[in-house]
């Protein structure tokens, strides 16, 4: 639709031009015919045109960009209403767990002890999360202990075991959906 618009710009202003050569064409005529005093009044009367029309022009294209840059968004303002309005989670208590890492031959074991707290949109799917718990541990559980110390090290790690445990917890309950899984208590020993 814009390059519609932008065509029908460049058309006119096409159309403006060729009529502002021939109005100088007449002026020429007109000096050549000895009116030599009418051909000094003329010649300005075409640059008038000429600017008139341009500052026409700018004044089309600036009220068009006005119009796209802050008066198209105007329903953003409800949208953003309507978000302030939205519930808060609710946050389901995942049992405490401790497991041993993985660690290399005669090395001395460590363990991890895990808070979580699962994060959900609704009352209502915490109910639906609640039955499958003994699904959802045991999943944290058998990951839990693949996992080597190097693996935690740093916020980088602490990140990417979140992400695998909520790609998993979202995998044990199905047709919920939980949005994140948070850390309470991280120990490594």
């Amino acid at each position: 639709m814009r390059r519609g618009y932008l065509y029908r710009v460049l058309a006119w202003l096409a159309a403006s031009s060729s009529f502002f050569e021939s109005g100088q064409a007449m002026a020429e005529n007109e000096q050549a015919e000895g009116g030599a005093a009418e051909a000094a009044g003329a010649a300005p009367k075409g640059k008038l045109k000429l600017m008139i029309a341009v500052a026409g022009m700018l004044l089309v294209v600036g009220g068009g960009a006005t119009w796209f840059f802050l008066l198209r968004h105007g329903g953003g303002e409800e949208i953003h209403a309507e978000a302030a309005v939205a519930k808060p989670p609710v946050f389901i208590d995942v049992p405490d767990m401790m497991v041993n890492l993985v660690g290399a031959p005669g090395e001395r074991v460590q363990y991890l002890k895990l808070k979580v707290v699962l994060e959900v949109k609704e009352e209502k799917q915490v109910e639906a999360i609640k039955p499958t718990m003994p699904r959802v541990t045991d999943l944290f559980q058998t990951y839990l202990r693949e996992l080597r110390p190097s693996d935690l090290a740093g916020s980088a790690g602490l990140f990417r075991l979140k992400e695998d445990l909520t790609r998993r917890v979202n995998a044990a309950v199905s047709p919920n959906q939980v949005n994140a899984v948070l850390f309470k208590e991280v120990i490594v020993q």
